[in-house]
């Protein structure tokens, strides 16, 4: 029984099976999304080409889907945290917050912005670039290692699924 299956069953009578609400659609989204960035990070954790020290860091689990936050928004040229912070869909102090986690880790660092003397904006250092490479060659991998597993059909059904409704 699918969890769509499941949702329609007890749509009829809620109090006899409450299944629905382990296996609904966001909650399903939700793990399969913690499952993704888990594996993006052991990858990364283990990729040479990562410095070590960061790698350290992802290998003991102190690097978090919420630090891939920053990876998944920075703009290649910088950007402001105001702008890094709405990306990302967090606070302006939280995002600030990871920003100097990931300052003191040598990923990122704050300067000028050129078009602004007032104002500072996020850059890429070279480890920075260079965690950023293995983080597109470990989506890779795990995107790869999801078709092998629902199907490259399934796979881009649910691609395309996801990419229409996040953007309706």
């Amino acid at each position: 029984m699918s969890s769509f299956d499941v949702i329609s069953a007890t749509s009829a009578s809620p109090r006899a099976d409450d299944r629905w609400r382990q296996m609904h659609l966001g909650r399903l989204l939700g793990h399969a999304m913690r499952k993704f960035d888990a594996r993006v990070l052991h990858l990364m954790a283990h990729d040479a080409g990562v410095p070590l020290a960061l790698a350290n860091l992802a290998a003991r689990d102190q690097i978090s889907a919420a630090h891939i936050h920053i990876t998944r928004h920075l703009a290649l040229q910088g950007s402001r945290l105001t702008t890094l912070a709405r990306d990302a869909g967090m606070s302006k102090q939280a995002m600030g917050d990871l920003v100097d986690q990931c300052e003191a880790w040598g990923l990122v660092q704050r300067e000028r912005d050129g078009q602004d003397a007032r104002a500072k904006k996020v850059v890429f250092t070279a480890d920075g670039l260079a965690w950023l490479q293995a983080f597109k060659a470990a989506v890779a991998q795990a995107e790869s290692e999801f078709q092998e597993s629902v199907g490259l059909d399934v796979a881009t059904v649910v691609a395309l699924g996801l990419e229409a409704y996040a953007q309706a």
